[in-house]
């Protein structure tokens, strides 16, 4: 996927340049050497086009110093997802369980080490939260983004972690713990992990081949949903996860055997 200039009209070059950037920091090309090395250009010139892409949001670098994909790319992804079938066949049950809870509903998908959130539905009681359509935040710190991630090893929940939480190193046994547990049971509890005083409960959502490509969460105050009806509103959660999974394709093994 190397850039060439004769590929680009005369004039064009530097846009394409950039974008071939883009292009190789999402199939995994992330030091400024190689990106050099994929564009066929000096370390300085590319320097300077990273630099301008990361100005405008086009690009992020993380605490590793190794380049990722920007705020701008992911929102354009998550609109990109609107109007793909999925939000269409969750819009009826999201609504749905947002009318009998009265809660703010939520669904979101993965993108990289985020969640996006494609869709937020009010509660009877507005919550002021910062997630809002289209934004994306670390998976590990959100109900919504961890039910993203229920099926991934303990070794990349670690990662996700770290990169969530970097000054709290001593509370990834006991998140782990936590994780283990939301696993066994397919469902998730933010229990004020992202911002005090809110809670939430999240199911995922799985495609035909059982990969979970979506979750769907229910949001409160901590006050009005403590934890015994946060245990007594998970079942529904699950079901409605279970009803997008089903019309994605998914069935979910019977417990009797053949």
């Amino acid at each position: 996927m190397a850039y060439s200039d004769q590929d680009w009209p005369q004039g064009t070059q530097t846009l394409g340049r950039g974008l071939s950037i883009i292009l190789a920091v999402k199939a995994g090309v992330d030091t400024l050497s190689e990106l050099a090395l994929e564009i066929g250009c000096t370390r300085s010139t590319t320097q300077r086009l990273t630099a301008a892409l990361l100005q405008q949001g086009w690009l992020r670098l993380k605490s590793t110093g190794r380049y990722g994909l920007g705020e701008k790319l992911t929102t354009l992804t998550a609109q990109a997802q609107t109007a793909s079938p999925l939000l269409g066949l969750a819009a009826p049950l999201l609504q749905n369980l947002n009318e009998t809870t009265g809660k703010m509903v939520h669904l979101g998908v993965r993108s990289d080490s985020h969640v996006i959130y494609l869709m937020r539905l009010e509660g009877r009681h507005p919550l002021a939260l910062r997630t809002r359509t289209g934004q994306h935040v670390p998976l590990a710190r959100t109900g919504t983004g961890r039910a993203l991630i229920l099926d991934e090893s303990e070794s990349d929940w670690a990662r996700l972690y770290r990169a969530s939480y970097r000054h709290m190193p001593a509370g990834l046994p006991s998140w782990i713990n936590r994780m283990r547990f939301y696993r066994a049971s397919d469902c998730v509890f933010d229990l004020e992990d992202d911002e005090i005083g809110v809670h939430c409960v999240a199911a995922p959502v799985r495609d035909a081949t059982g990969a979970i490509v979506a979750s769907i969460s229910v949001t409160e105050r901590a006050g009005e949903m403590p934890l015994m009806r946060m245990k007594a509103l998970a079942p529904q959660i699950r079901q409605t996860a279970s009803q997008l999974s089903a019309k994605l394709g998914w069935h979910e093994l019977s417990d009797v055997a053949d």
